[in-house]
């Protein structure tokens, strides 16, 4: 999985947004599966137009906080992608520091915010606002 720079870097290099999309979905194919029982309510992401499942897993790191690692799915090739770079930019971190990232300015640097559909950004908003509220709980019961 390429990490949130190489992402970022791609995309300066791919000046079509055909070939943008295909490098979205080619990101999506390169996530890790993710269990069939981890297809289940309690991951599912409420506000997404397809099917988008998030695991959330917290692991205690002292005084630096709980560390979240995630892992995503959804039944759109384009969505997982999205998921990816969502996972790129949050998953491994701490929570301070997830709390401290504002993904949907990354989306927009990488001008994918006016190139989504108004589904797919409420989406996009849905996953990264219930990534923010697990680094949240994180922290609270850390």
């Amino acid at each position: 999985m390429p990490t949130v720079e190489e992402i970022t870097d791609d995309f300066a290099l791919i000046d079509d947004w055909e070939e943008r999309y295909r490098y979205v979905i080619e990101l999506g194919r390169s996530l890790d599966p993710l269990p069939e029982k981890a297809h289940n309510d309690a991951n599912k992401v409420r506000g997404c137009a397809s099917q988008v499942w998030l695991e959330t897993k917290v692991q205690p790191n002292g005084s630096d906080g709980p560390v979240l690692a995630f892992r995503g799915d959804s039944d759109a090739h384009i969505v997982r992608g999205l998921i990816a770079i969502i996972m790129a930019t949050y998953s491994g971190k701490t929570a301070r520091a997830i709390l401290a990232t504002d993904a949907l300015a990354l989306f927009q640097q990488l001008g994918l915010t006016e190139h989504l559909t108004p589904q797919r950004s409420n989406g996009v908003r849905a996953m990264v606002e219930r990534i923010r509220r697990d680094a949240t709980n994180a922290l609270a019961e850390g």
